[in-house]
């Protein structure tokens, strides 16, 4: 067998799919350029370590079903305040996930919550880190089913694989009893352990409407404010959905004005 048949065949047996790839490519680059053994073989385990990360990600980003689009590329930072964009960098390489840090951003409906805390998935992702963006009455629904089938306990620890668990719209969900337990009991699990990035449009002191008791309210917010970075998007920030409205009926009321007679 000749021998680079024999190097695609032990590559693949090792299952090195990148270096069996690129291995004739690289032979002749060798060839070419009188590379060393050593050269020509850290050259070929760079490709396949590179390989696999770009696969990781490529796994990492169809189970952190993050919104497409939302990236921080797309994100118009001019809109920031200088606090929020100094925050923006600090947390985009993810060292608050080491810490089990939590995030929390507030602010009122439209102004950016949502595609900012997408944004940071997104970057975490890119470097590697596994992420879960979910609505948060979807994962209380989640939850609630797998406490009817007595599977909570195994819903958790899959939930705790995820470095970091992105709740969006918290505020949003009007929880009885039972939903207010499965959401408690998620932020406890994680509770110095894992990170979680929260956004909402209520504030602390309207958080009784979602817990329902004052003290699993308090308990709750206790848990998540312990070790957290807050985020505010103030009131002097105008609505982005808002302003997208407007330039599409400015657009369309252009589109529709009448030509000019000739005389």
């Amino acid at each position: 067998m000749p021998l680079l048949e024999t190097l695609q065949r032990h590559c693949k047996t090792l299952r090195m799919p990148t270096a069996s790839a690129v291995v004739a490519d690289l032979l002749d680059q060798a060839r070419c350029n009188d590379w060393d053994i050593e050269r020509f073989t850290i050259a070929l385990l760079e490709e396949e370590v590179e390989g696999r990360r770009q696969r990781r990600v490529e796994r990492l980003y169809r189970s952190a079903r993050l919104p497409v689009g939302k990236t921080l590329e797309a994100l118009d930072q001019d809109r920031l305040t200088l606090r929020l964009r100094r925050q923006l960098q600090q947390l985009r390489d993810g060292m608050f996930v080491d810490r089990a840090v939590n995030v929390l951003i507030f602010g009122l409906p439209g102004r950016g919550k949502t595609h900012l805390a997408a944004a940071i998935g997104h970057e975490l992702v890119h470097a590697g880190r596994s992420v879960l963006f979910i609505p948060t009455f979807k994962l209380i629904g989640r939850l609630l089913r797998a406490k009817r089938d007595l599977d909570l306990e195994r819903e958790l620890r899959h939930l705790d694989r995820f470095e970091l668990l992105i709740l969006d719209d918290i505020g949003y969900v009007q929880q009885d009893r039972d939903e207010m337990e499965v959401l408690f009991t998620l932020l406890a699990e994680r509770y110095e352990r894992r990170s979680t990035m929260i956004t909402s449009n209520l504030v602390f002191s309207e958080w009784d409407r979602i817990f329902k008791h004052p003290m699993t309210t308090a308990s709750a917010i206790d848990r998540l404010v312990h070790h957290s970075v807050i985020l505010e998007f103030g009131k002097e920030m105008p609505s982005i959905r808002a302003q997208h409205a407007a330039q599409r009926n400015q657009s369309a009321s252009t589109d529709h004005q009448p030509m000019p007679v000739s005389s």
